[in-house]
């Protein structure tokens, strides 16, 4: 078989077969195959698409390129939820409790943070002590007991995806819709769940700004799950202004510990009970989503949900008394208002600019050698569709330093405000199972 028949076939619009497919995979890890050939590839992937037979396999083909990890040992109907990221995204810390409650088990890997879409691992460590190395045989204790865990990505899960997002980053071929379900499936996949929930944003703030991309994408992916042998829903939800009203690592622990225990904060706590839904549903807990819904949130305020999350922080060596105590969970030295600039109503907030707000605090990292700074971030304090007087405070930015100039500006620019009081988006589009 050689490389540069397999790049003419694509080239000109054909199916590549299995072997092909599996072919170019295992020898581009392995060194073989040279990056100017595969680079080809995947522009010819990028302008003439793949079908749904060639992207299981492709994402199969990744899967395979490297560790998967075995969750036999633990009991239960494993169900894991992934977010394509956003702003103030802090719903694995609701959905997680909320399912484990019920006696689901989420045994979970999760990633750092970089650019504006904070990182699950990063918010976690912001609580004193937690910590996410942990043995294999430590990992699935704590999931049999607690029914929750959450882990650092291990580097070998599918290596083949790394290589190939990095050659992408460099040629222009990332926007491609079977690359981009192929490269997030490869490693849920690899992680070993039982059936995967998908939360896939649209907007301002997400990868995909169009609902039709987003719809494309959410397809995709629950196509590869569904024929890789996972029961896969994907919901499509709203990122045209950030999730709740904190950005940050310790804020978004802090507005999630509220949710947990009742508050009702009404976009966080709607997403978070519909991704939990649907994760029961599909480990067969309850018979169907009304249900679920109905009886998950009963655990949100009867304090089942909250209990769930302690406990997982205890057993990960994280300080509870945080956790009791949310006000000494970190801070910063300095909370300054931004201000209107006008009077009216808020009609839009550019969810990308107030994630790039935050980085420029020190919530997030521009480079991967960037350090967070766990205390910082912003409250938002007006939402689309709220009024807003001038000289009245759109936010709050908690810096460590007295005048963050470019943070302030960013946040101006985010909001715009006009005479007419908008319509909002809803923040459920459509479930795709």
């Amino acid at each position: 078989m050689r490389m540069v028949d397999i790049i003419q076939n694509k080239r000109n619009g054909n199916s590549l077969s299995d072997e092909e497919i599996k072919y170019f995979v295992r020898g581009y890890t392995d060194g073989n195959i040279p990056d100017y050939q595969v680079s080809s590839l995947l522009m010819a992937i990028y302008f003439q698409g793949m079908d749904e037979r060639e992207t299981a396999t492709l994402t199969q083909a990744m899967v395979d390129s490297g560790e998967t990890i075995d969750l036999s040992a633990i009991n239960g109907h494993k169900v894991d939820k992934h977010s394509t990221g956003g702003v103030g995204d802090k719903i694995t810390f609701i959905t997680g409790p909320l399912v484990a409650s019920v006696g689901v088990p989420v045994a979970k890997m999760s990633g750092r943070g970089l650019g504006h879409t904070g990182g699950t691992i990063d918010k976690l460590e912001s609580i004193s002590g937690f910590d996410v190395e942990m043995t294999k045989e430590q990992f699935i204790s704590n999931v049999n007991q607690f029914k929750l865990a959450v882990a650092g990505q291990t580097g070998n899960l599918a290596p083949a995806d790394k290589k190939l997002y990095a050659l992408r980053d460099v040629t222009a071929t990332v926007d491609s819709i079977p690359l981009i379900a192929g490269s997030i499936m490869s490693k849920k996949l690899a992680s070993g769940a039982d059936s995967i929930v998908l939360d896939v944003k649209t907007g301002t703030g997400a990868f995909m700004k169009t609902l039709e991309d987003s719809q494309a994408l959410a397809e995709e992916m629950v196509k590869i799950g569904n024929n890789l042998g996972r029961n896969t829903v994907a919901v499509i939800s709203d990122m045209n202004q950030p999730l709740g009203y904190e950005i940050g690592n310790a804020n978004e622990v802090r507005e999630a510990m509220e949710v947990l225990q009742g508050k009702d904060i009404p976009d966080l706590k709607q997403l978070g009970l519909e991704l939990a839904a649907h994760m029961t549903v599909l480990a067969e807990v309850f018979n169907d989503y009304e249900t679920a819904y109905q009886e998950l949130e009963k655990n949100l305020h009867n304090g089942k949900a909250f209990q769930a999350f302690r406990s997982f922080i205890q057993a990960q060596g994280g300080d509870v008394q945080q956790i009791d105590h949310p006000e000494t969970l970190p801070t910063s030295a300095y909370h300054v208002e931004v201000m209107a600039t006008r009077d009216g109503f808020v009609t839009a907030i550019d969810a990308e600019s107030i994630g790039i707000a935050a980085m420029y605090l020190g919530a997030g990292r521009a480079t991967k050698e960037d350090v967070i700074q766990h205390g910082v971030g912003i409250t938002l304090k007006k939402k689309i569709g709220d009024k807003v007087g001038p000289g009245e405070a759109i936010a709050i930015l908690h810096s460590d330093d007295e005048h963050p100039t470019d943070s302030i500006q960013k946040v101006q620019e985010a909001f715009e405000i006009g005479k007419t009081q908008p319509t909002t988006n809803p923040l459920i589009y459509k479930v795709i199972r």
